[in-house]
């Protein structure tokens, strides 16, 4: 069984993935790192140059390959919940954990995240709040359907998030 972190950018996927590998000593992967060494460029050179659809098919592809094994935490990109295939594939290969944050959270990890402007492309024109409050908007109800659960990520330390998903997940055994 994996365990697959979902939610939006800067929601937590990552730290709270690492954090959980090491706790479970399973492998941590982060879906958008293998698109970027599969293809060679960043997620903006992707989309830049071949577009958003060319992106979530390269997505899809290491989903896909990610759900070949068993025993992982799973970091993935914000919109992978947007391919029916990618949820299908991750519900049949494990658990989904849906992190959450407020648009004022995700804007200030964004605006201090320093892989912002190569791996997160800005995904409309309305500047950063209005923008997360729009996708958010948008995204929530894919994520909530997609996950087993949710946790907020909100000025939580990364020890208690952690400890909340193993017992919640220890609940669902």
């Amino acid at each position: 069984m994996n365990i697959f972190l979902i939610g939006y950018r800067c929601t937590g996927k990552t730290t709270v993935g690492k954090s959980i590998a090491l706790m479970t000593d399973r492998p941590f992967v982060d879906s958008d790192t293998l698109v970027i060494k599969a293809s060679g460029r960043s997620i903006r050179r992707i989309i830049d140059t071949e577009g958003w659809e060319a992106f979530r098919c390269k997505e899809r592809s290491v989903i896909r390959r990610i759900c070949l094994n068993d025993r992982q935490v799973v970091a993935t990109g914000g919109g992978v919940v947007l391919c029916a295939d990618n949820i299908e594939a991750m519900k049949n290969t494990g658990i989904i954990i849906w992190l959450r944050a407020s648009a004022r959270t995700i804007k200030e990890r964004i605006l201090r995240d320093e892989n912002t402007e190569d791996l997160r492309p800005a995904l409309t024109n309305k500047g950063f709040l209005g923008e997360i409050e729009e996708i958010l908007l948008k995204r929530s109800p894919y994520y909530e359907s997609a996950s087993n659960f949710y946790i907020h990520t909100d000025g939580i330390p990364v020890a208690e998030i952690t400890q909340t998903i193993m017992h919640k997940i220890k609940e669902m055994e």
